[in-house]
């Protein structure tokens, strides 16, 4: 058996690291635990807690490849984060300028959820437990 306990951490490439920064930690919600440059390879690296859990690995690099196509491209689809009230956290990031799709209706759990996109378009989503 594998042995595989829960997820560690999901890295992110930003094409602005300070925007992506201010996305994550001031709108977001999202604690800077850790910031390191790393000089030979032009990159900065950023540890963000979600409650105090160790949850994205923040990046940048020099001229990355633009997303294929959204979200459909092969691979990561979405981020999805849980919240508690579906309105009230799109009113926040609404507030912020943040573009939200319809709340739309899980047909298979009845839960409610809709889309929205970080500053580079990678597509997050918020589920209403």
């Amino acid at each position: 058996m594998l042995g595989l306990k829960q997820v560690h951490h999901i890295a992110i490439i930003a094409s602005n690291y300070a925007r992506s920064k201010a996305f994550y930690c001031d709108i977001l919600g999202f604690t800077l635990q850790g910031e390191f440059y790393r000089e030979e390879r032009d990159s900065w690296k950023g540890d963000l807690a979600l409650n105090g859990q160790y949850t994205i690995e923040l990046f940048s690099f020099p001229f990355p490849p633009a997303r294929p196509s959204r979200p459909e491209a092969c691979g990561l689809r979405h981020l999805a984060f849980s919240v508690d009230d579906l309105n009230a956290s799109v009113a926040h990031l609404e507030s912020h300028g943040v573009k939200c799709e319809a709340i739309r209706i899980d047909p298979f759990t009845d839960r409610r959820f809709t889309f929205f996109s970080d500053p580079d378009g990678l597509p997050l989503e918020l589920y209403q437990q």
